[in-house]
């Protein structure tokens, strides 16, 4: 990637533009006001002419920017252009993504995008039976949308080929980065048509994603249409500090309130998902649980009936924080900060969506205080306590902060407990080994097995082993 032409969208009326003069014509306009979108988006109106212009895109969106239908609209503009047929085992667009979920969702909307044209979608994702996959891929299609490691596999085994690729789309490229995916993602790239056109989304730019663009785009437009780490004005943020055994109550009586209409929990962990997951059941409140663990079909049936209302809790991890759009999501509560500061800018993302009001309600162990710093660092706010039940004085962001950045540094300058006043250099005997000789440890340093004094019958020491 040779050089760079940056276009802050924050800058730009969106609103001015329709898609028509963006480029965007015929079925696809219908199909448009069929799915209620009349303007564009800031990152759509920016990428798409661009897209049609042949440029390869660089672009740095958050979580819920509309960036699906950015690269969408081009490609099934291009593709129904070209009316050419599809040959066996290819696609003519390839589209990367990190989670299965996310690929169904780019699916749907694809196909809402495509209708009344004869354009033929795909999956290739984990967690189903490969046979279906390889059926539908037998014939050729127009888009495939993929994760990398079954698409990997598929190729291997000569089930698709990408000779004839020539729209590749890296979407949320930091979380393929996150999953460990970069090599495959390369592999896959390499394989695809030497003129293709190569578009990489992420919501962040950290430099092992600066290299990959760097490798795979050819004088890219950079679009951006919002500073990292920001977070929707729409969605109000609140901490309540209770301590890991306080919380199951705590959602319980946040649950019991009639404002919270659709909410999606997050937890750290698998197992914790499932925990929560059992305790609210215990409570009395239906939830249904998603996360790497589950089958697809197991994740994809508690999506629907969240979707569908059926049930209105979700308990998941952080595999649900991109790829889900599921409107009327009122609250998002995260019952563990996560390991990543980003990953809470997308969970929180899941609501406040088009404009709408949503609310995120984090509950914060004490032991979680740095996480806390870091995501008040990353999103450059300071988050309301809204209440602290853990014994400790309430404290707001910036006397938090003032009283964090103060607080002298522990045990600098003072032994360690035991330690006592130690001479400098003094090595400390390990537990166990008392006032051992030195000459008892035989030549390789290595305490010997203490041997019973109390001679055996034989005259000789009886030799006693000691259990680890």
């Amino acid at each position: 990637m040779r050089k760079k032409e940056i276009i802050l969208t924050n800058e730009i009326d969106a609103t001015q533009n329709g898609f028509a003069e963006l480029g965007i014509s015929g079925m696809l306009l219908k199909a448009l006001e069929g799915a209620g979108m009349a303007e564009p988006k800031p990152i759509q109106a920016e990428t798409i002419p661009h897209f049609l212009a042949d440029r390869d895109i660089l672009g740095l969106a958050q979580t819920g920017s509309g960036k699906t239908a950015a690269f969408a609209l081009p490609i099934l503009s291009k593709i129904i252009a070209e009316r050419s047929r599809n040959k066996p085992r290819t696609t003519k667009a390839l589209i990367l993504v990190p989670t299965r979920e996310l690929a169904v969702q780019i699916e749907t909307v694809i196909r809402e995008l495509a209708k009344g044209s004869r354009i033929f979608t795909a999956l290739v994702l984990g967690g189903v039976s490969r046979g279906g996959q390889v059926r539908r891929m037998a014939q050729g299609v127009d888009i495939l949308i993929a994760t990398p490691g079954r698409l990997a596999d598929l190729m291997q085994e000569g089930a698709i080929t990408l000779s004839e690729t020539r729209f590749l789309v890296l979407d949320e490229a930091d979380r393929m980065l996150d999953m460990g995916f970069i090599n495959e993602v390369r592999r896959i790239a390499k394989a695809t048509h030497p003129h293709r056109h190569t578009s990489l989304f992420s919501a962040t730019m950290p430099s092992e994603i600066e290299a990959l663009a760097n490798s795979l785009l050819r004088n890219p437009v950079r679009v951006e249409v919002a500073t990292q780490g920001t977070t929707a004005a729409e969605i109000s943020q609140s901490v309540i500090m209770a301590r890991l055994k306080q919380k199951r109550a705590v959602l319980a009586d946040l649950l019991s309130g009639d404002t919270m209409k659709q909410i999606i929990v997050f937890a750290r962990t698998k197992h914790g998902a499932d925990r929560v997951t059992r305790d609210l059941e215990r409570d009395g409140f239906a939830a249904a649980v998603i996360h790497g663990n589950k089958s697809q079909n197991a994740r994809q049936k508690a999506l629907n009936d969240f979707r569908a209302g059926k049930v209105r809790i979700l308990v998941a991890t952080d595999i649900a924080a991109r790829g889900i759009d599921v409107p009327g999501i009122s609250h998002v509560v995260n019952f563990d900060l996560p390991d990543e500061a980003e990953s809470y800018v997308h969970r929180i993302g899941r609501t406040g969506r088009n404009g709408a009001e949503g609310e995120a309600i984090t509950l914060c162990d004490p032991a979680e205080t740095s996480k806390l710093r870091q995501v008040e660092r990353l999103i450059r706010q300071k988050l309301t306590i809204a209440k602290d039940i853990t014994g400790a004085p309430l404290l707001d962001g910036e006397t938090r902060e003032k009283r964090e950045d103060a607080r002298p540094n522990r045990g600098a300058g003072r032994p360690k407990f035991g330690q006592g006043k130690k001479p400098e250099g003094a090595s400390r005997p390990k537990f166990g080994q008392g006032k051992r000789d030195k000459a008892e440890q035989g030549a390789s340093g290595r305490p010997q097995q203490k041997r019973n004094r109390r001679p055996s019958e034989g005259g000789q020491q009886r030799r006693t082993i000691r259990a680890a």
